[in-house]
């Protein structure tokens, strides 16, 4: 039996009274007090998660930035250094691969963060692409560890308690910092609709800088299952739920992140075809009445007919509503009537936005 793997903070966790359980091949802290006490405390001041399970893919060479815009949908041509974009990495048929921020961190030298439970295959899809281009893939993902501190006092934090100066990097920008003998790598960009910075350091540093934001008093450690809560709020997808092999961007709506006026891109026939004659199915937010939580998998009927299952869905924290997203048949509209099937009733749900509340990240 293949056992999971353990992040460098995992002891610290568990001192911690942790709830520990499997996530993308790791042991990760899903709580430690509730999921909706951490949650507010990313709402509400800051709160401190550690994603050292999360993967670095560091792609550089004479060719890197023809090579990236060769698997990545979005757009990094002359992209100036120190700028982050989101965006995703698809298969011949428009299935997603993974999503992935890639920040540009010099010429030719860019800087990726997969999910964790991709790496592996990740870095096997990269480098199979990789033939006919001069780069070097460096998976990194073994050195780095990462914590990510989110909420309206983040920038504080980071800087006071760790001494790391932040607050010149706007939104989904990078930077790296020479701290206590190594080159750290800083990002603004956050997966919780709440102002936050990443920080990528040795499993060293990361366990130092833990320590410290634990011992300050003025952030909470927060766990997997309030991270998942804050990003379905604001409408952000998770792979495997919201974008997949057989989910692709254009059915998610993130055809923003597609760049279809780039020359080619790996995917990009199929996406533009399925942008220009339409799909059978796309993501939707659905409101339930009443208090009924829908789940992942849970069946969405239209006057008894199935019309698509739930990717997500939770009784929002910050708005106190059932919500869900579902991949449903794309003649819905906004405002139609569905129902959700929760178990053995159904439960009735109006097709709304797929945002349930406001993100508020530095402007």
């Amino acid at each position: 039996m293949e056992t999971n793997k353990r992040t460098c903070l995992y002891d610290k966790h568990v001192a911690l009274g942790a709830l520990m359980q499997p996530f993308g091949g790791f042991d990760m802290p899903i709580q430690y007090s509730s999921i909706i006490e951490e949650h507010n405390a990313v709402r509400q001041h800051c709160g401190v998660f550690d994603v050292s399970h999360m993967g670095e893919i560091i792609v550089t060479g004479n060719d890197a930035e023809r090579f990236v815009n060769h698997i990545f949908t979005n757009d990094v041509s002359g992209l100036p250094a120190g700028k982050v974009v989101y965006g995703m990495m698809c298969y011949p048929d428009g299935g997603t691969v993974d999503d992935t921020c890639i920040c540009k961190m010099g010429d030719n030298n860019f800087f990726m963060t997969v999910n964790a439970a991709n790496i592996d295959k990740d870095d096997a899809w990269i480098r199979s692409h990789a033939e006919e281009f001069d780069v070097n893939i460096d998976n990194r993902s073994d050195y780095y560890g990462q914590l990510a501190i989110q909420g309206p006092e983040a920038e504080a934090v980071t800087q006071e308690v760790l001494g790391l100066p932040c607050k010149e990097l706007n939104f989904y920008e990078v930077k790296t910092q020479d701290k206590d003998g190594e080159t750290l790598v800083i990002s603004r960009t956050g997966y919780t609709g709440e102002d936050g910075f990443e920080i990528y350091g040795s499993h060293d540093y990361i366990r130092k800088a833990w320590d410290l934001l634990m011992a300050s008093g003025r952030c909470k450690p927060c766990g997997l299952g309030c991270r998942d809560t804050l990003r379905f709020e604001v409408g952000l997808p998770l792979y495997g739920d919201e974008l997949s092999k057989d989910i692709s961007p254009v059915m998610a709506g993130l055809s923003l992140f597609c760049k279809f006026d780039k020359p080619e891109f790996i995917g990009k026939d199929a996406l533009v075809k399925q942008k220009t004659e339409g799909v059978s199915k796309r993501l939707r937010g659905i409101e339930l009445e009443g208090h009924a939580v829908p789940r992942h998998g849970y069946k969405v009927l239209k006057e008894g007919q199935e019309v698509g299952e739930v990717t997500t869905g939770y009784r929002l924290i910050s708005v106190d509503k059932s919500c869900a997203v579902a991949l449903v048949d794309a003649s819905l509209k906004l405002g139609d009537k569905v129902e959700v099937q929760i178990r053995k009733k159904t439960f009735p749900g109006t097709i709304v936005k797929k945002k349930f509340y406001d993100k508020h990240y530095k402007k």
